[in-house]
């Protein structure tokens, strides 16, 4: 493990309050407080640490460092207990200093899915990732997590015309934006009417470990709520960051269906019902995702999201070609796919 050097030109203040709070960690720990690298970073504010120890049982542990002026550990430690308990795996919380922001965490390993995804082994990874996610829709209780509201759901899809819009050059007119208007409360009211289960929220391959035991372990997951049962379907098998061909991800679903049926989960009876709710539900994550990507990039410069806004508007190209509810949304869209970008992506 190279060592992240503390006192070196490029260590901000954050890293020097990072060791001084390894270094005061128990001695059990046996933590090389020297021996530190960078393990990862994401989309908010959180950095996640690597550290040597002699531990006889933790040859490595991780340390989330998450600013406690911009984010939260505390929702992290919650649902870290309540999965689980709900029998996946996630991180051990070993150690934990709120007023700072740093938790120390068990290690499940540095092979994620997006490392190990292929056609040979698509079929264990994911039949993995189906099984635990429906340990977690078995164990969910209402009023435990919070709810995934119309308002949410709503400044969800804001991002779409707030950022991707906006930062495309788009302005809508007055109809159009009384057509999104409507197509925004369509996909509330479809949402809202689906059966409620925990939602991870960032249910995908970047935040799914390949582990030798109760694989995957699972990551990212301190905004989790309580909302619609086609949520985390949607961002496993229609990822950002990889693509499967739409018959297999219907024979995918097909199987979570009929082992969610046979577990008591509150899916339709249908299948032609519940395809079409994860359709929708996948509208509304990429439009927000669209927005997320584009915020990612003008707002915080985090340019390399852009690579992966084709797929994207490409899973929301599709859908909007399939429901006339949709019609001018997709017109929308095609707009854009006709517009040259000025910001180095083309679709």
């Amino acid at each position: 493990m190279q060592p992240l050097l503390f006192t070196s030109p490029g260590a901000d203040a954050r890293l020097t309050q990072l060791h001084s709070w390894l270094c005061a960690l128990p001695a059990h720990w046996k933590i090389d407080c020297d021996q530190v690298q960078a393990a990862s970073s994401d989309a908010s504010f959180r950095r996640y640490f690597r550290v040597s120890t002699q531990h006889p049982q933790y040859p490595s542990l991780i340390v989330m460092d998450a600013p406690p002026m911009q984010e939260d550990c505390r929702p992290f430690i919650a649902i870290a207990a309540l999965f689980a308990k709900a029998g996946v795996h996630v991180p051990t919380v070993f150690e934990q200093d709120i007023a700072q922001g740093f938790l120390l965490l068990s290690d499940l390993g540095q092979i994620t899915y997006a490392d190990a995804l292929n056609a040979t082994t698509a079929e264990k990874l994911y039949g993995d990732a189906s099984a635990a996610l429906l340990k977690i829709q078995q164990a969910s209780q209402p009023d435990t997590l919070p709810h995934y509201s119309a308002t949410l759901l709503q400044n969800e899809l804001h991002l779409f015309d707030t950022w991707y819009l906006k930062h495309h050059h788009i302005t809508l007119t007055d109809t159009q934006k009384n057509h999104l208007h409507q197509i925004y409360q369509t996909l509330i009211e479809n949402h809202l009417a689906q059966a409620s289960t925990y939602v991870h929220r960032d249910y995908h391959c970047r935040n799914l470990m390949v582990t030798s035991d109760n694989s995957p372990g699972i990551l990212d997951f301190q905004d989790a709520v309580y909302g619609p049962i086609t949520y985390d379907l949607v961002s496993l098998w229609r990822d950002a960051y990889i693509d499967w061909e739409e018959a297999q991800q219907i024979d995918w679903l097909a199987r979570y269906w009929t082992q969610a049926k046979q577990k008591g989960l509150p899916v339709p009876t249908d299948f032609g019902e519940f395809y079409r709710d994860y359709e929708w539900m996948g509208l509304q994550r990429h439009l927000k995702v669209l927005g997320i990507f584009s915020r990612l990039y003008h707002r915080d410069g985090k340019k390399a999201y852009l690579q992966y806004l084709p797929r994207v508007f490409t899973y929301a190209h599709q859908v909007t070609q399939r429901y006339r509810e949709f019609k001018p949304l997709l017109t929308l869209l095609d707009q854009i796919a006709a517009t040259p970008s000025s910001i180095g992506y083309t679709f």
